[in-house]
């Protein structure tokens, strides 16, 4: 078997190239969706028609890029796994941000989502956030410049989005974003100020938009569950779009992010998918057991009348501040929950396909 870890690094044009090394690291989760991986092919150029999407979409076996984002705020590196079974035809595209103290590796390795998306045929990309932008390697979500549309780490994010989205056959219905923690709220953000780009999200041991403001203020949410969200200013960083679909995982053994933040956030979610119309919404719930793990609470949310799932709230009991049904060799994962990636592939799949 083949390990490769292609670099890309931003020209001028905004354009990655690639060259290709060795890295054991991408072993311990590409070697359990393919016998082989390649190394990818060197180009200059993801050309909006010469280049785009061709070289790679021929390339056998997943491949594990780097990639290097410029922007006004600084460099910003990032990864993409694509999946074996890509050859150019139009397909999923899932955005993973990292916690704290993670980086893309780690988060690869811990979620599980590319042995989810191998399966699904979707290509992801793991931004990374760096010690200079915070020493912790935390998304500054709770930044007013990072909680708008068009500076700061949202705005990061979503570059990087369309930089991919640029350079393989992305269907521009089927873009989503998840995260974790500090990386969960980081997806609210962008779920929020970009309903344009993004079709729904994830987010595991999360809090709601606006929150906080600072520092002190970040943790004080984090600890206590009560900050409240700022509807208004959502309301506005969406515009005319509406809010994209939401399924939210958090353990209730969590004394990281407080339980309680995952019910702010749903309440946020259903105020900005309802408006003043909430009785127009169905709940369903649903009590379910992991075999050999934990038991699990997941509430379902619809519009009433049969309509639409626009979110979906798992609180799976014993379940601290760890990734659920993530891999024990990477950091905050907990194999013992529910496989959180596989279901946010569903609920992701599920969304575009009811459009």
């Amino acid at each position: 078997m083949k390990n490769i870890n292609a670099t890309a690094v931003m020209h001028n044009s905004g354009h990655p190239s690639f060259d290709s090394s060795s890295s054991p690291l991408i072993g311990l989760f590409v070697s359990r969706v393919a016998n082989d991986v390649v190394e990818a092919a060197d180009f200059d150029s993801c050309s909006p028609e010469a280049q785009k999407k061709t070289t790679r979409a021929l390339q056998p076996g997943p491949q594990w890029l780097s990639g290097r984002f410029s922007h006004p705020t600084g460099v910003h590196d990032f990864k993409v796994y694509v999946p074996a079974n890509y050859r150019g035809a139009p397909t999923s595209l899932i955005v993973m941000l990292h916690g704290a103290s993670q980086d893309a590796d780690d988060f690869a390795l811990g979620t599980g989502m590319n042995l989810a998306a191998e399966s699904g045929g979707c290509i992801v990309v793991y931004p990374e956030q760096g010690t200079s932008a915070n020493m912790f390697r935390c998304w500054n979500w709770f930044r007013p410049a990072d909680q708008v549309r068009d500076s700061g780490e949202a705005s990061v994010i979503a570059g990087i989005t369309r930089e991919v989205m640029a350079c393989y056959e992305i269907d521009p219905t089927r873009v989503f974003i998840a995260g974790m923690s500090a990386g969960a709220a980081m997806a609210v953000n962008l779920a929020v100020t970009h309903p344009d780009l993004y079709s729904a999200a994830g987010i595991h041991s999360g809090l709601a938009f606006g929150v906080a403001d600072e520092a002190f203020s970040a943790m004080t949410a984090m600890r206590t569950g009560t900050c409240t969200a700022q509807l208004s200013a959502a309301r506005d960083a969406m515009g005319v779009c509406r809010a994209v679909p939401l399924i939210v995982f958090h353990g209730d053994q969590d004394t990281t992010v407080h339980p309680l933040n995952a019910q702010g956030l749903m309440q946020m979610h259903r105020s900005l998918m309802l408006g003043t119309d909430e009785a127009y919404a169905s709940v369903t719930t649903e009590l379910g057991q992991v075999e050999q793990g934990y038991p699990y609470t997941r509430n379902t949310y619809r519009r009433s009348g049969g309509g639409e799932v626009f979110g979906e709230q798992w609180l799976i009991h014993g379940l601290g501040h760890a990734w659920s049904g993530g891999d024990p060799n990477a950091t905050h994962t907990d194999a013992q929950g529910p496989n959180a990636a596989r279901e946010m592939m569903r609920f992701f799949e599920a969304v575009a396909d009811s459009r």
